[in-house]
């Protein structure tokens, strides 16, 4: 069967890059909906289009069309006292940078601490890398209507809650943090 719209694509990866460094070895697979429903990188649907089971392909994403440019304005420095004790470099919140027009939050990573201030970063931690996944179509099947309706796979690998919706980390590790 070739991959095309409302197929469910198992795809094993690895993702490194230019220079060939290893980023992350998909542990498990990944599998998702085909089609335009934005469960994957665009670019990877479109390098997977029209393939079978086993094919092998490693494809380069730049930066504008994986993870984006990186932007130092979703960079903050903020008092240790406004954040939650204990504070780990690595730990992450949900909050709404102040220049935002569309009142949209973003995840903010821990980066630094010094002394009473916080390095917050709201850049992706892949922002302005170009990537290369190395990828090998393992299954590929027709999606159920269920699936099509909500737009994403059912039951791959338990990323999905009881609703179908994915969660925003294990255990709620996202904190709502204001930047106002």
């Amino acid at each position: 069967m070739k991959i095309a719209k409302n197929t469910v694509v198992t795809v094993e990866y690895s993702l490194s890059d230019t220079l060939g460094n290893l980023i992350e070895q998909g542990q498990e697979p990944m599998v998702y909906l085909h089609g335009g429903y934005e469960n994957t990188l665009p670019k990877i649907e479109e390098a997977l289009e029209g393939m079978e089971v086993g094919f092998n392909e490693t494809i380069q994403v730049e930066p504008e069309d994986a993870f984006g440019e990186y932007d130092a304005e979703l960079v903050k420095i903020e008092e240790r006292s406004r954040l939650p004790s204990p504070i780990e470099v690595g730990m992450q919140f949900e909050g709404t940078p102040e220049e935002s027009e569309d009142g949209e939050s973003i995840i903010f990573t821990v980066t630094e601490i010094a002394e009473e201030k916080v390095v917050l970063d709201g850049n992706h931690p892949l922002a302005g890398i170009a990537l290369r996944f190395t990828l090998h179509v393992t299954e590929v099947r027709e999606a159920s209507e269920e699936e099509i309706a909500h737009g994403h796979v059912h039951g791959a690998h338990g990323h999905d809650d009881e609703d179908g919706d994915s969660e925003n980390g294990e255990d709620g590790e996202y904190r709502t943090y204001s930047l106002h």
